[in-house]
């Protein structure tokens, strides 16, 4: 349930959090091509206040001992993936573009608006049961999570979360992920 406040800002965890993400993301415009507006969140990466405070948010949220491991996409979502592992001492585990990974991996390729992308993670990347918490910098459409929720399952891992840090929600991604919950710090 995502929380609307007076200041305009929303988002799962409430108005601080959105007010946080908010204020760090950068509007560019004609980026990657013309007419898309990029929200640029490496000015969130590159406070280190700022960024201990998302992360600390996250495993609030979820809970400390809800998860065994961290699932990072390509490639922002590293960033995110790596500091939850290391605040809350478990594994990350990188889900790749195709081709990037060096031992056998499961693949799922999904649309996007312009052709077709395919992600892997290594299948044995996780043990029978393992509880995967998913996070990403941003949602849009929900292609690339849904790949990545169903390659954590076919590797043998349990989805126990999906966060990010700003969903975009007038292009669907939570809805195309339901029944799943979504956690998002920032929805726009």
């Amino acid at each position: 349930m995502t929380e609307t406040h007076s200041t305009g800002v929303r988002g799962d965890s409430g108005p601080e959090a959105a007010r946080l993400v908010a204020s760090r993301v950068l509007d560019v415009p004609d980026f990657p091509k013309p007419g898309v507006m990029f929200k640029d969140l490496m000015p969130l990466f590159a406070d280190g206040d700022a960024f201990r405070d998302v992360t600390d948010g996250i495993i609030a949220y979820h809970g400390r001992e809800s998860f065994d491991a961290v699932v990072g996409i390509e490639a922002r979502g590293f960033v995110i993936a790596a500091a939850i592992a290391y605040a809350t001492g478990v594994g990350v585990v990188p889900v790749r573009k195709a081709g990037k990974l060096p031992r056998p991996a499961y693949a799922a390729s999904y649309e996007l608006e312009y052709g077709e992308a395919t992600l892997e993670v290594h299948q044995d990347a996780f043990t029978a049961g393992h509880r995967v918490l998913v996070v990403d910098d941003v949602l849009a459409t929900g292609g690339t999570a849904a790949a990545t929720l169903d390659l954590v399952e076919r590797a043998g891992g349990t989805v126990a979360g999906f966060t990010v840090l700003l969903e975009l929600s007038f292009l669907g991604g939570r809805d195309r992920l339901a029944p799943r919950p979504v956690h998002a710090l920032l929805t726009v």
